[in-house]
């Protein structure tokens, strides 16, 4: 373990010693867990060394992965429950509990946001940046955002009588709408009238000035009644808002895949009201109307006095404010391949290259697939698309590479949840150029991160490998923190072509000579290696496992993990998001500790390593970089690769820099304890921020020459917090 921890002895209450590994409550509730890892991205909010902007972003990011999980994972328990399907989750609940549970912490994490909001509101008026509602404003501003309601939004919104006559209109997913109630002035009759707002109206508007102000769409439409309903007196109204079930569940009989996501994806939005959201003091009368045409079966109903849809506010940090913002970052380009004049292909041939997002730029990945569609002597490209992105230059050198008459297959995933509206389009665009498009598996998906280039070179051919841990996305790898690892090595060469045999034909690998793929061989290669720790424990040699994970979920490596805790294995996890795995137990678990990472990026890359007989770090460990996480999804159910890391300069890299920063960080680090809740790392004498390290320091792989004059490459210490500026 890295720290000892002066803390009393946890126990499982009530838990038989010599059972205590069979027990449900050894196991964290996973959609608790999840929300407790959005409480901690909803904390960035609040933190004071973050500026006013940024902290802006981690609210509307923390609305955004609320929306998300809502519409997926309590949509689920919801139609569990509809079902009457009574399996117990992994730590002993039944559907219904889950849901009730789940329930209540969505409300209080909704009632948090709306307290930061109000201070954040208050600090950027502070700072020159108003949100406005219904406060009078000065004529020109009062003239403006009248003209700009008259000319711009008027024409797109359609106000509507609720009443016989007029059948209830349809609420699109995620859709917000406005209830009022009027009375017509001519005869004082009462009338209800709804106004949906369009989605490509803008969230929030900014109104011109010399100091910024915004004002959300509805608050503009409520502001302009008279413009909207002239003859009418306004008597109320209230704004809602609507999340439906968006997950797509694939059918065994399907018979065409794309046919089907196709159509399954107009389904969607059309899916079971999961949520509705009630802002402002609605009339009775009017929520009894929306409860009753939408169908609200088991629907959490929440209301509010603030605003709703908290993802919206990401528009107000557009706002050009530098200095309320992170300062610029540009990432390095790998200084080996410039030292080869920019020919990836030379410097993979000199030696194995490891490169880390964001801190290092994605463009390595994309000028490898750009400069292998250009070279003449490639033959062959095939790579595999889980999330691309809207504007993709990875798609692009694919097409182009197709038209330059190279041999190209893609694998397009179209199960990749709410890309595959976009993963169609591009499949769409790869053929029509002449790419050979595959999507896989039907009831799994195909989740590795892999490219392979064919190159004729003297009287043969070599591969080019690229693995990563992240998506060939552009946009997320700024700031999703990831390794991608370039390699000519002929075994990985030989492995990935029967990767993609097995993904495009079926043609299932007997046997791999570096790679391990799920769901064949993956999950018992990190059981044979965990199973080695728990050896080593027992016949008193150093037995450690370091991992670095973005979940931990999987019944079976957790149990896995806490039979190494039992025999002495020294355990240490990184697990930013959703864990399982209760640290910290008497007789169970007090070997393991966890934590989270939080901060500026987010914590993206897996990484396992194993002690293989001494401390770790060592030479002798073994450390693999991987696809998947610690879920049985990942596990049993997508196509992963699991690769270990031979290049000696690459191995140094990943685990005694990467994994190494990511487990001595102090500033941007949450403890788990063994009750389930997290804590900030406390204020220590020499604090350490990984992010800022990475930022500040480069490489091992890509430096090159480098490395032979110049500044050197600090050497982290197992020391928590500290740096050995001692040059490699």
């Amino acid at each position: 373990m890295l720290e000892v921890r002066e803390e009393p002895e946890a126990r499982l209450d009530g838990a038989d010693p010599d059972d205590i590994g069979n027990q449900p409550s050894r196991f964290f509730n996973r959609e608790l867990s999840w929300l407790s890892f959005n409480e901690r991205v909803l904390a960035e909010a609040c933190n004071s060394n973050y500026p006013l902007i940024e902290r802006l972003r981690f609210l509307s990011i923390s609305g955004s992965n609320i929306d998300e999980f809502l519409m997926v994972r309590v949509a689920g328990l919801a139609g569990q429950v509809r079902r009457q399907i009574e399996e117990l989750s992994i730590d002993g609940l039944t559907p219904s509990q889950a849901l009730a549970v789940t329930h209540e912490k969505v409300v209080e994490l909704e009632e948090i946001q709306q307290k930061v909001w109000s201070t954040l509101k208050v600090e950027l008026a502070d700072a020159g940046i108003r949100v406005v509602g219904d406060e009078k404003l000065d004529r020109a501003r009062e003239e403006w955002l009248r003209t700009y309601f008259i000319e711009h939004v008027m024409p797109v919104i359609t106000p509507q009588a609720i009443d016989p006559a007029h059948p209830f209109p349809f609420v699109a997913n995620q859709g917000i709408g406005v209830l009022f109630s009027l009375t017509r002035t001519a005869d004082d009759a009462s009338v209800m009238e709804m106004v949906l707002i369009p989605a490509p109206l803008p969230r929030f508007v900014r109104i011109p000035g010399e100091d910024a102000a915004w004002i959300s769409i509805e608050d503009l439409i409520c502001r302009n009644t008279a413009e909207l309903f002239p003859g009418f007196r306004l008597n109320g109204h209230g704004v809602f808002r609507i999340l439906r079930d968006s997950d797509i569940e694939i059918e065994e009989d399907a018979e065409d895949l794309v046919r089907y996501y196709r159509t399954a994806i107009q389904r969607r939005r059309r899916g079971l009201v999961i949520v509705l959201q009630l802002q402002g003091k609605f009339d009775p009368a009017a929520e009894e109307l929306l409860r009753t045409q939408l169908g609200l079966d088991k629907a959490l109903i929440m209301k509010t006095e603030g605003i709703i849809g908290f993802s919206g506010l990401s528009a107000i940090c557009d706002e050009d404010r530098p200095e309320l913002k992170f300062e610029p970052y540009t990432p390095r380009y790998p200084e080996r391949i410039l030292e080869h004049d920019g020919d990836i292909f030379a410097a993979i041939r000199e030696k194995d290259i490891v490169v880390q997002h964001p801190y290092e730029s994605f463009e390595v990945v994309i000028d490898f697939l750009r400069q292998a569609a250009r070279d003449p002597d490639v033959i062959a490209i095939k790579q595999t698309l889980y999330r691309a992105g809207k504007q993709s230059a990875i798609i692009s050198a694919l097409i182009q590479a197709a038209e330059q008459g190279k041999s190209v297959t893609a694998v397009v995933e179209l199960k990749a949840r709410f890309d595959e509206e976009q993963n169609l389009l591009w499949a769409s665009q790869l053929e029509r150029a002449g790419v050979q498009v595959i999507y896989g598996f039907v009831d799994w998906k195909t989740h590795a991160k892999v490219s392979m280039i064919v190159r004729r070179e003297g009287e043969g051919y070599r591969t080019y490998c690229h693995f990563g841990t992240g998506n060939y996305h552009p946009i997320t790898a700024r700031i999703y923190t990831d390794v991608s690892y370039f390699t000519a090595d002929p075994a990985a060469g030989r492995d990935v072509g029967r990767l993609f045999n097995f993904i495009t034909g079926y043609v299932e690998p007997k046997g791999t000579e570096l790679l391990s793929i799920s769901p064949i061989s993956l999950r018992s290669t990190l059981n044979a290696c965990i199973d080695a720790e728990i050896a080593n424990a027992q016949a008193g040699k150093p037995a450690a496992i370091w991992a670095k994970l973005n979940s931990l979920t999987d019944p079976g490596i957790i149990d896995r993990l806490y039979a190494a805790s039992r025999a002495g294995v020294d355990i240490d996890l990184v697990v930013r998001g959703i864990c399982c795995l209760r640290p910290g137990i008497a007789g169970l678990s007090e070997n393991i500790a966890v934590k989270s990472i939080i901060g500026r990026f987010l914590e993206h890359a897996r990484i396992w390593a194993f002690a293989n007989g001494a401390h770790l770090p060592n030479r002798r460990a073994k450390v693999f970089i991987t696809s998947a996480d610690g879920m049985s999804r990942n596990l049993d159910r997508r196509v992963e690769v699991l690769l270990p890391i031979r290049n000696k300069t690459v191995h140094d890299q990943v685990l005694d820099q990467v994994m190494l920063a990511n487990l001595i960080d102090t500033e941007q680090s949450w403890d788990l304890s063994p009750d389930g809740t997290y804590a900030r790392v406390g204020e220590v004498q020499n604090p350490f921020n990984l992010h800022r390290y990475f930022m500040t320091n480069p490489s091992l792989s890509g430096r090159g020459a480098a490395l032979d004059s110049g500044r050197k490459v600090p050497k982290l210490s197992l020391r928590r917090g500290t740096i050995q500026d001692q040059s490699r």
